[in-house]
């Protein structure tokens, strides 16, 4: 490999790391023939994936991996441990050269409860799903522990391998165990909990494996207070601890059962151009094949075309043999050999959801790539989406805001930000001082202000922006309206950016009358509508500052006509106060500054 060859794989390797989202996963490294050569798994992609290429980075072994990747791709999960399940089942599939750890076929642990007559509950790495229903596998053995040892604390669970039947129990074939006389269990094989008691426990345990804690709490309180309210006071608090011990309980985990066994999972996000179908492949309820395919649209084809055309090429390309496939929504395939389900609710339905997501921050990443080589790329869709949350008639290229500045009405300014292309264009940046208003009034200076700028854009034929922004709500957009429409005119959109009672920025408003758009708070969009109004703020209060500033500073020698600044330093460098200036003698001062501006100031003081 070239020297510019190495420099082009390693720019391409940059990008990929750089739109790397920071969230749990599992990575894949590809060499030149596109073969997996390592699987990781991380808390925090993106630092995880560029610690590799750091140039501090001095171990020999990663500088030879590094060599050897020509292309990056990554899977999101919801965990930690569920990336670390999905490196587990991916480097047992591909084998990946530079892996040295999880080759050697061990499994992770789960839970099983068996389906005997008095189920019993335990760990096991061995799957047999004739003998029990299974939940796992924990990737984390501290998570799995609290878990087991929170159902045998609640329940009580017996721990013995007595083939215990009805028929057993009632004829007293079997005796109580240590566990029993260290209160570790009930005692059905006795007969001392009841089989309708004990099944009814092995139920809520095992909503308790399936994450669904809150459930069971709610069962829990509605039989405590029940109890409590038929005076059985012992029952209730025996309720109330596992009440409690739910509560406190906080190792709660999502995991799917092994009941979900060789199921392939399609979903598809798009945009105008491309469409992205995100794969994965479920076997015993871990994800061992998880990619998203780009496919470049032609037409103005539907979701429903290419997901069923995707969903054909993709099984043929993975050679998959799944007999259930799980789509978002009902779909024409033409595959006989494979039944679609369409999950509503259950781990089916989580499944289905980590899929979107997957796509989704997929096709994310595309356009972060594809925006940080083309930064104009990013402000056209900014300007697109203001655009279509306003129902602009055009995109907005010309985006103009003001903002108003006094202290108790003095020295009150205003000042007018423009953005072009959303982004600043400081060289059309206006100041104004309020010339017509009396006092702090903030509606009058702004339709001031207003009035002047676009009284003057249309005298200069200047060309008017696209939209109005004002720092403020209903109040400032309709006096901004009276003037820009009522007064000169003129049809250019008018929005406002109103704040809570905080002073923080939480929704935009637009029409006549105004209404709320619906923007979330932390999206791009209203992210630069926020950068915009601080802007407009930072640029009047400046202006205010410098003017008070300015003022403060004047002095009664700067109404004296032909005294300079040079010549007021050193007066006030010599005499120190105004007042011993005003009490000099001009002899005195001719001394500093010369007979025939000591005339000039003396005559000004003493006239």
């Amino acid at each position: 490999m070239t020297k510019e060859e190495n420099e082009k794989r390693l720019e391409k390797l940059h990008g990929i790391v750089g739109s790397l989202p920071e969230k749990p996963g599992s990575y894949q490294f590809y060499d030149v023939d596109g073969v997996i050569i390592y699987v990781g798994k991380a808390k925090n992609l993106k630092s995880r994936v560029s610690s590799y290429f750091h140039k501090e980075v001095d171990r020999f072994k990663t500088k030879v991996l590094v060599s050897k990747i020509h292309d990056i791709t990554y899977t999101v999960v919801n965990t930690e441990e569920d990336a670390l399940l999905l490196e587990n089942n991916l480097i047992k599939k591909y084998k990946p050269k530079y892996n040295i750890l999880l080759k050697d076929g061990k499994t992770y642990p789960s839970i099983c409860i068996t389906k005997e007559c008095f189920p019993r509950i335990f760990k096991t790495r061995t799957i047999n799903k004739k003998t029990g229903t299974y939940y796992g596998p924990y990737s984390h053995l501290g998570s799995m522990y609290a878990v087991l040892d929170l159902i045998n604390k609640l329940y009580k669970p017996r721990r013995c391998r007595l083939p215990l039947t009805k028929e057993g129990i009632t004829e007293g074939r079997f005796k109580p165990c240590l566990e029993y006389h260290i209160h570790n269990c009930d005692a059905p094989c006795i007969g001392k909990q009841s089989y309708d008691d004990y099944q009814n426990n092995i139920a809520q345990a095992q909503e308790i494996l399936k994450g669904r804690t809150r459930a069971v709490q709610k069962v829990l309180y509605q039989e405590m207070q029940r109890a409590a309210e038929e005076l059985r006071f012992e029952e209730a608090e025996v309720l109330k601890n596992r009440y409690l011990a739910l509560e406190n309980y906080a190792g709660k985990s999502e995991v799917v059962s092994h009941t979900i066994d060789d199921v392939d999972v399609f979903s598809i996000t798009d945009d105008e151009k491309m469409a992205y179908i995100n794969y994965m492949h479920v076997t015993n309820g871990s994800i061992n094949a998880a990619f998203t395919y780009e496919f470049k649209k032609k037409l103005n084809e539907s979701e429903e075309e290419i997901l069923s055309l995707g969903i054909v090429q993709i099984r043929e390309q993975v050679k998959s043999k799944s007999k259930e496939i799980i789509v978002p929504f009902p779909l024409e395939t033409g595959i006989k050999d494979a039944t679609l389900t369409i999950p509503q609710r259950g781990d089916k339905k989580t499944l289905l959801d980590l899929s979107i997501m997957n796509g989704k921050q997929y096709r994310f990443d595309r356009l972060k790539q594809a925006e940080k080589l083309n930064p104009e790329q990013k402000h056209t869709r900014l300007m697109k989406e203001l655009q279509n949350a306003l129902k602009l008639p055009k995109l907005p290229y010309q985006i103009e805001c003001f903002d108003n500045s006094n202290i108790s009405g003095t020295d009150a300014v205003a000042g007018c930000v423009v953005f072009k292309g959303m982004k600043p264009s400081k060289n059309d940046y206006r100041k104004y001082n309020i010339k017509t208003v009396e006092g702090p009034d903030d509606y009058a200076s702004m339709q001031e202000v207003v009035r002047r700028r676009y009284s003057r854009m249309i005298e200069e034929g200047t060309p008017l922006p696209d939209l109005i922004i004002t720092d403020g709500g209903k109040g400032q957009m309709e006096v901004v309206r009276k003037v820009v429409e009522d007064e000169l005119h003129l049809s250019i959109p008018i929005a406002g950016l109103a704040k809570d009672n905080r002073h923080r920025t939480n929704e935009l408003l637009y029409g006549f009358p105004p209404v709320v758009i619906g923007l979330k708070t932390d999206s791009e969009l209203f992210h630069f509508l926020t950068k915009l109004q601080d802007e407009v703020h930072r640029y009047a209060i400046t202006f205010h500052r410098d003017k008070r500033s300015k003022r403060a500073l004047h002095s009664e020698l700067d109404e004296i006509k032909g005294i300079g600044e040079k010549t007021k330093e050193a007066l006030l460098k010599h005499f120190k106060t105004v007042k011993n200036i005003r009490e000099a003698e001009q002899s005195s001062l001719s001394e500093i500054i010369g007979s025939a501006k000591a005339a000039l100031i003396f005559s000004h003081f003493n006239p």
